[in-house]
């Protein structure tokens, strides 16, 4: 339906379409893609409002007939409405962005409570126009435009924005503003031109037009002219001297004072004028001391508690390596680059590497700014950049405890970094030249720069011994192995490529051994290639076999492709398709034929269903299930020396098996110094804490990593912007300095009154407002 006019008819079958229908009508037609429809209406209202559409892929509503009240009503930005003729009442009402162009006269309330967008009135409009209006400082204010004149109450209780009234035929020569405009006014301005009768001078003043408003005006009124389709008037009404400019007077202008508080007026109107010494004073002798009415301390209904940190941010709660993310854009805020990048070393060896190209990103999955349709920050942006953390992180003395690693791929090399944060000497065991496992061996180029890779490679090598087995590990030399050493961690991966048990699948390459041969520059393909397994590393294979040459890829899988995010982007780019649900009967040197009798055709065939481990070493005392090591909470197997991680355990993303390197590492360290449990066992901070308000929802593209840091709201850790402290209605928070950077937002029970202002204000959902319980 994109790309196409739609028309959506206000009479069907004779009778008229309700406006709730037709309203829905309008809203599937958008949801399908429509960006370009054509309205016949009979008297509907409220067409053309509430259409969620990004600025980037407007909608344009043509509105033919006769609309009914409300046309655009809570308008949002993106959505364009043209009238042909004249419309009803409340044209825009609480309009939120909305531009509407209406090719006649408007009735009355015209941009009624209109908070943004534009209104545009080739004609006259009807009483109370413009009456209500708001402007929020972040956003376009919003803007009337009228051709003739405006009626009756025009401006009454207008609090923002711009009109424009043109006196062009309006519909009474002798005053173009009508009766009583103005009334209440406390803010936005009226460029009008013609004759007028006096506005309220309480609530607005005349004020010369100046060459900023000038060209504001000057601009905009060629714009509105090419909108109603009448561009040959600018020469005529861009006389500067037939336009008068109306503002808004401040409180100051109005009162010639600030505003009288309680005491004030009790000491020199109340008492002076009624109570003591006035009308009434002999009359009443009653105890005339302040009546606490809002109460504080021990009476308060309610208690603000600031829980900083007490609970995790949703982002680290939702990585499995455990970073705190939220932490790291606080030092980016606070212009301490170097420190957000070397905060990651702490918790992966390779926060480039994983984090910013190969992980799906589950933090910006959880960031709460998804959760309420905002734009996740760009963590993958910050991830990138840590390729720049050169500063090694502060090594320990080395305990005297050793651990072999055996495995060097993300979970082995993660292990093993941690331990050796910890103090405890680690040492890695491969028969790879090169540490990395799979990222190094099988991972294509084009998901990760080769230079990221080797930076981060070199820089884990600087502190973690690498032993070369060159072939595969022997149960004998196993053993001997957890006989040398305090403990061992398996993280062998899952290198055996599992076969499909179908005729002729010696005639198929493992997906695996492909990825290794096209990373070595071995690789070769045909023209037609077919890859059975439609997860992300088959599309990895297809990214690589068109890179080989291949014209045709196709994916196929037995059920709904599990491949996403990037990997599957990137397979749809170079041309892949996807087919399913396919079943595999055998596999010719013409193709792969399926149980339903299609041949898919196929010059090569490559198998992606899945690798297992090679547990074949392990001997008798670990227990294995489905081919699988298990493991208790802490990752330690049935022999109590040995321990294991990654995809030996459970097929996984690179960053849980950076995960559990980091809680098998610390298990380790626990065991071996005798130190309590440390695990964090904070709970996810609940969504609803957080608010969101404060950030601007147009912000859909981050330029840079200040850029999108400020866009954090530091779920459950306290981002230190004084929002709190400001908003308390009786000054009882204040900030207190404690050792080095840490600081506490302290609330004196003597002062506050409980309201909950900073709970409901705090946009990292530190403060939690708790029912009193004080002690009897």
């Amino acid at each position: 339906m994109a790309h196409q006019t739609v028309t959506i008819h206000g009479i069907e079958n004779g009778h008229r379409v309700d406006s709730r229908i037709l309203e829905e009508h309008i809203q599937q037609a958008v949801t399908q893609g429509a960006r370009d429809l054509t309205v016949e209406a009979y008297g509907q209202h409220g067409i053309g409002g509430r259409l969620w559409v990004s600025r980037s892929e407007p909608v344009t509503l043509r509105i033919t007939g006769s609309p009914g009240q409300r046309t655009g009503s809570m308008g949002f930005p993106g959505t364009k409405i043209l009238i042909e003729g004249s419309v009803s009442d409340d044209i825009g009402w609480l309009n939120a962005g909305a531009e509407i162009v209406v090719r006649g006269n408007a009735g009355n309330g015209a941009c009624n409570a209109m908070a943004q967008g534009k209104v545009m009135i080739a004609g006259n409009i009807g009483s109370r126009g413009m009456t209500m209006t708001k402007q929020n400082p972040k956003y376009d204010a919003p803007e009337l435009f009228i051709l003739g004149s405006a009626g009756d109450y025009f401006a009454e209780f207008m609090a923002g924005g711009t009109a424009v009234v043109c006196g062009h035929k309006p519909q009474n020569p002798d005053n173009v503003l009508g009766y009583r405009p103005c009334v209440g006014m406390v803010g936005g301005r009226i460029f009008f031109r013609g004759p007028h009768k006096g506005f309220s001078l309480a609530d607005a003043k005349l004020v010369p037009v100046d060459d900023a408003a000038w060209a504001w005006l000057t601009e905009n009124l060629k714009n509105f002219l090419a909108a109603i389709g009448q561009p040959e008037l600018f020469d005529g009404l861009t006389i500067r001297d037939d336009w008068q400019l109306i503002l808004a007077r401040s409180p100051y202008e109005k009162t010639g004072k600030v505003r009288r508080n309680l005491s004030d007026f009790r000491a020199n109107v109340w008492d002076a004028e009624l109570g003591r010494g006035g009308l009434i004073g002999d009359l009443d002798d009653s105890d005339r001391s302040p009546v606490g009415l809002i109460v504080s301390g021990e009476l308060r209904r309610y208690v603000p508690v600031w829980e900083n940190k007490k609970y995790l941010s949703p982002c680290q709660a939702s990585c499995p390596t455990g970073i705190p993310v939220q932490e790291r854009w606080q030092l980016v805020r606070d212009g301490l680059m170097d420190e957000a990048m070397d905060l990651a070393l702490a918790y992966t060896p390779f926060p480039a590497t994983i984090c910013g190209y190969l992980c799906p990103n589950l933090c910006m999955q959880g960031c709460t700014r998804s959760v309420g349709h905002l734009k996740p920050l760009d963590t993958a942006m910050l991830g990138k950049a840590n390729v720049k953390a050169g500063k090694m992180p502060k090594l320990p003395e080395l305990s005297g405890k050793r651990v072999a690693v055996i495995g060097g791929g993300p979970a082995g090399m993660s292990v093993a970094w941690q331990l050796r944060l910890a103090g405890h000497e680690a040492i890695i065991y491969d028969p790879s030249e090169k540490l990395g496992g799979k990222i190094s061996a099988a991972i294509p180029s084009s998901r990760i720069p080769a230079d990221v890779l080797d930076a981060e490679i070199a820089r884990a090598r600087e502190i973690l011994p690498h032993i070369q087995l060159q072939k595969a590990l022997s149960a004998d030399e196993f053993g001997q192995i957890v006989t040398d050493f305090d403990y061992v961690v398996l993280a062998v991966g899952a290198n055996k490529p599992r076969i499909l048990p179908v005729p002729g699948k010696e005639l198929a390459t493992p997906a695996l051994t492909f990825l290794k041969a096209a990373k070595k520059g071995t690789a070769t393909v045909g023209k037609r290639v077919v890859i059975i397994g439609a997860g992300n590393v088959g599309c990895d294979v297809a990214t690589e076999a068109a890179r080989l040459g291949a014209e045709t890829i196709t994916l196929i899988d037995i059920q709904k492709p599990a491949a996403f995010g990037k990997e599957k982007h990137d397979a749809e780019e170079v041309g892949a398709t996807f087919k399913w649900p396919c079943f595999t009967k055998e596999i010719t040197a013409e193709g792969v034929a399926l149980t339903s009798g299609e041949l898919i055709p196929a010059d090569t065939v490559i198998l992606s269903v899945g690798d297992v481990p090679d547990i074949e070493f392990l001997g008798e005392t670990i227990a294995t299930e489905r081919g699988h090591v298990k493991v208790s909470a802490i990752y330690q197997t049935t022999n109590p020396k040995v321990f294991a991680i990654g995809d030996l355990v459970k097929p996984g993303l690179l960053t849980q098996a950076i995960g559990m390197g980091r809680d098998a590492a610390r298990a380790i360290d626990e065991i071996l110094t005798g130190k309590r449990p440390c695990e964090d066992t904070r709970k996810m901070l609940d969504y609803k804490r957080a608010k969101l308000e404060y950030f601007d929802p147009r912000v859909v593209e981050y330029n840079d990593l200040n850029s999108c840091a400020s866009q954090c709201s530091s779920c459950g850790a306290c981002r230190d912007c004084g929002l709190c402290e400001t908003i308390c209605p009786v000054g009882a928070i204040s900030r207190q300095q404690k050792e080095g950077k840490e600081f506490a937002m302290v609330s004196d029970p003597d002062k506050c009154i409980g309201c909950g202002f900073c709970g409901n204000a705090c946009p990292c959902g530190v403060w939690s407002i708790v029912e009193n319980t004080p002690l009897v």
